[in-house]
């Protein structure tokens, strides 16, 4: 797992023991000092997680199995308002942010418990598209689309019994 900004590790470590936990696969966690200038839509005000995307899986091809790399900052795709992550189905590379996890963006109180379990959520969302999972329609399953944050705290950070088995069919 890569991280672009500044994270404190006890962050991170947990994200990865979680990650771990879930998929059964050794985590590392590098901090990466990506220039985000070229990605960067003044319009919008956003990154754009497709170039961005994109740009990680050309630097990733052979050095890892597979590569999150955790943000900061507000991404977006052409087609939605914003985005928390994106993957390439069964590719090796995904993206996601933290920016809109935040309680205080919503006018809320901050809350670390919160955005940690949020970040939890969206980094095993994320590589399991990259094992080539879907998006599932049980409500507890972390592979379950979510529009919304939300959506994000009604879920569990779990797969389903349906998408577990899918995922150890692709491991085989």
């Amino acid at each position: 797992m890569l991280s672009n900004g500044p994270f404190e590790k006890e962050f991170l470590r947990r994200i990865a023991l979680a990650v771990e936990s879930e998929f059964r696969y050794q985590v590392s966690t590098e901090e990466c000092h990506l220039d985000l200038n070229p990605y960067y839509n003044p319009a919008r005000r956003q990154y754009d997680g497709n170039k961005l995307l994109h740009h990680l899986y050309g630097c990733t091809q052979n050095k890892y199995d597979r590569l999150i790399c955790l943000f900061r900052i507000d991404l977006y795709i052409p087609i939605l308002t914003y985005i928390f992550g994106q993957a390439v189905l069964g590719e090796k590379t995904a993206i996601a942010s933290i920016y809109r996890l935040r309680n205080e963006l919503y006018g809320l109180s901050k809350d670390e418990y919160l955005l940690l379990s949020r970040a939890i959520k969206e980094v095993i969302h994320e590589l399991g598209h990259t094992f080539g999972l879907l998006h599932c329609h049980v409500p507890s399953c972390v592979m379950r689309s979510s529009t919304y944050v939300e959506d994000i705290d009604q879920k569990s950070s779990s797969l389903c019994n349906r998408c577990r088995t899918l995922f150890e069919e692709g491991q085989k």
